[in-house]
């Protein structure tokens, strides 16, 4: 399934790197790809995943590094107006003053990957409706996962590769226990904030450390004062030696979705439809959540990190459209399916059976795009985080009414913990009057798409209705919230809570949205398998990379440190230094540096983490790693697999990759780690950490430490 890849493009299964042995060697890997391929092994067995980032161990004592906005919940949840770790910065000087992250945190460490492919898709008959076959696929899965959670310590996944063409079952260590140890403040982990994110040049310090607990058995346990450090197999030894222009890297993690495979038709409607709608209602919700948490510090804090998050999917969709108006990516598109089609009729055995498949794709990818209109437009109308816990909470008490095995995924007894963690979660992100103006505003908006779900209209409350639903309702506590996870059916319609009446009135229009998706989608894991088949056929016969788009699973990729140019006469450098910090420092939000650094700066206090070509500390660095969303955290590796950075964002011409690859202007950003060792020695003298990591030094350094 795999041929020589063309540049640095490819989001690779570990398995498939050994096939890559050449492309590594000739860019200067000295790992052997075969160790690369082995998750038993350093440095795979040292990366980890966060349930949305990368992250990787950095100690023996289950110390994991990764991105500042990836712990940003952490930091939020344990911050108020009054201890606001966001803006101070936060650090455990001894084990006992480390935080907990959260209910819903956890890290996750992959150690088995199986092909399960026929014991997914073999003996399905061809004559299923869409929705028995997804049903019939979803059963399988669950039982493969059943038998791979035996042991209570995994959590296990079965994800499809090449849009239904292959599945992997993936049993992941899953630890509970995770505790915040140290974030700079957001003066450095956010620097420059969202008008600086995906741009470049950066001068952001996104880092943070947390650890992970286990029982004193060592195994997975939740939160307890008796858990002690995971005693991590391996870890990655810090390097603080430095990395130049040209050097090879590699860049290990778990990046969230790609659709290089989508096709033309996919691309306009995303181009066209759905990310500007998306687009103005992010910008529309933020707009809301700033009016009414405006003047009250601890609302602000409370919505931080909602609104970092919309902030951040918001400009990468915004992004995305620069990007397809500035490159017509779906022309491109249109030429490679025409080649395609011409192939696969023209190599066909019956031309008359390639074209019926090729029309039976494109007419159900059009029932895809039309539903997902219609979803987009429920979750407008339902925007409120008490309707959405009502909903969960009515579900769950439906789908316990069936044996374990039979419930849908998501509220079996294995997510009952994720289902408490979301509604627990909560406490420290929700205010009632901005819940309500988001709901109210939403509502507005509503009526102005253009596909609403039959039968929705007449059951939503009209915009003044709203203001009254949430004095009659309970689910503002947070134990009465979560004693209704016990509650069934009947309570639910005997309630007179007014967003539990909400969700019961709602169930039956979520519910035929959901059996459509199925039957949608079912029709997709028969007709895209078959596709993708001849996909890659066509790809191998013209020697052009074959790898599954990204899924949030484990892949690895490489590349090169090197600069860009994002339009004629204009080039961008590959290292960003301190003395950018300084320079982008007005005092005013985002670009207020702290005192201590600015000092630092001032008096040239580097060190050993001056880079001897450019003169100073470096901040954040280029390379042309393969990356998207999920990749946030992704270690940063040399040739041979010593942390070097962490990988954060990409340039803002380079959003489009989730789509296609442009060698000549996709570029990774990444914080260089002699950054990050700098600030922790010379800013905020986290002494006890730096002692607890490896860390290999630049040569003749010994006297300078």
């Amino acid at each position: 399934m795999s041929a020589p890849s063309f540049a640095d493009e490819g989001q690779w299964q570990p398995y498939q790197l050994p096939q890559l042995k050449a492309e590594l060697k000739k860019i200067g890997i000295t790992i052997p790809a075969e160790k690369l391929a082995d998750l038993s092994k350093h440095p795979m067995s040292a990366i980890v995943s966060t349930g949305g980032c990368s992250a990787s161990f950095v100690s023996p004592e289950g110390l994991v590094v990764t991105n500042h906005h990836c712990a940003y919940d952490a930091i939020q949840r344990n911050s108020s107006a009054k201890k606001n770790y966001i803006n101070d910065g936060f650090l455990a000087k001894t084990r006992a003053e480390e935080l907990p992250a959260g209910a819903s945190t956890r890290i996750y460490v992959t150690d088995k990957v199986d092909n399960v492919t026929k014991e997914v898709t073999q003996g399905l008959a061809a004559n299923l409706s869409g929705r028995e076959r997804r049903e019939q696929i979803q059963s399988r899965i669950k039982k493969l996962i059943a038998d791979c959670e035996q042991d209570k310590a995994y959590r296990c996944s079965v994800p499809s590769f090449h849009r239904g063409l292959e599945y992997y079952r993936i049993r992941q260590m899953m630890i509970r226990d995770v505790r915040l140890v140290y974030a700079p403040p957001d003066m450095i982990g956010n620097y420059g904030g969202d008008i600086d994110n995906f741009e470049w040049p950066r001068h952001t310090g996104d880092y943070s450390f947390l650890r992970a607990y286990v029982g004193k058995d060592g195994r997975p346990a939740d939160p307890s004062p008796d858990n002690v450090p995971y005693k991590s197999k391996d870890f990655l030894v810090v390097s603080a030696e430095g990395i130049k222009n040209g050097d090879p890297i590699l860049l290990a993690g778990y990046p969230g979705r790609t659709s290089r495979y989508k096709l033309p038709s996919e691309i306009r409607f995303a181009r066209d439809v759905d990310y500007p709608v998306r687009a103005a209602e992010m910008m529309a919700d933020i707009a809301t959540i700033e009016a009414a948490t405006k003047g009250n510090a601890d609302d602000e804090v409370r919505y931080a990190s909602v609104v970092k998050g919309i902030n951040n999917r918001l400009k990468k969709t915004q992004g995305l459209i620069d990007g397809f108006a500035r490159k017509d990516i779906a022309a491109i598109k249109d030429a490679q399916d025409a080649s395609f089609r011409n192939w696969l009729i023209g190599s066909s055995k019956s031309p008359a059976e390639a074209k019926a498949l090729l029309a039976k794709l494109d007419a159900i990818i059009a029932e895809d795009m039309a539903l997902s209109q219609e979803e987009l437009a429920y979750g407008v109308a339902t925007n409120s985080d008490l309707f959405n816990s009502a909903r969960t909470l009515y579900r769950l008490a439906i789908e316990k009414e069936k044996p374990n095995a039979q419930r849908e995924s998501g509220y079996q007894e294995r997510d009952l913990a994720f289902i408490k963690g979301r509604l627990t979660r909560l406490e420290q992100s929700f205010v009632a009057k901005v819940d309500q103006a988001r709901l109210q505003a939403a509502l507005q908006r509503y009526t102005k798409l253009d596909k609403h779900p039959q039968g929705l209209d007449a059951l939503l409350p009209s915009v003044e209705a709203v203001a009254a639903m949430y004095p009659k309702t309970s689910l503002t506590d947070t134990a009465k919230r979560l004693a209704w996870m016990d509650k069934d059916r009947a309570a639910f319609h005997q309630s007179d809570d007014a967003f539990i009446q909400w969700a019961v009135k709602l169930h039956d229009i979520g519910m035929s949205l959901e059996n459509r998706r199925k039957e949608v989608d079912g029709q997709l894991d028969f007709i895209i398998p078959q596709y993708m088949e001849a996909v890659i056929a066509w790809k191998k016969s013209e020697g052009k990379p074959v790898y599954p788009d990204a899924n949030s699973t484990l892949r690895v990729t490489y590349g090169t440190v090197g600069s860009y140019s994002p339009r004629d006469g204009v080039t961008k450098g590959p290292f960003t230094t301190v003395e950018g910090i300084a320079e982008k420092h007005t005092g005013k939000d985002p670009f207020i540096a702290p005192a201590n650094l600015l000092a630092a700066i001032k008096e040239q206090r580097y060190g050993i983490f001056k880079d001897p070509i450019l003169g100073t500390v470096p901040v954040d660095f280029l390379t042309s790693a393969d990356t998207t969303g999920g990749n946030s955290g992704s270690a940063v590796m040399n040739k041979r697999g010593e942390l070097i950075g962490l990988n954060f964002d990409s340039t803002y011409e380079s959003i489009t990759k989730d789509w296609y690859f442009d060698t000549k202007i996709t570029r990774a950003i990444h914080m260089d780690i002699r950054y990050m060792l700098w600030v922790m020695k010379e800013v905020d003298h986290a002494d006890n950490i730096l002692q607890e990591m490896t860390i290999k030094y630049p040569k003749n350094a010994g006297a300078k430490k």
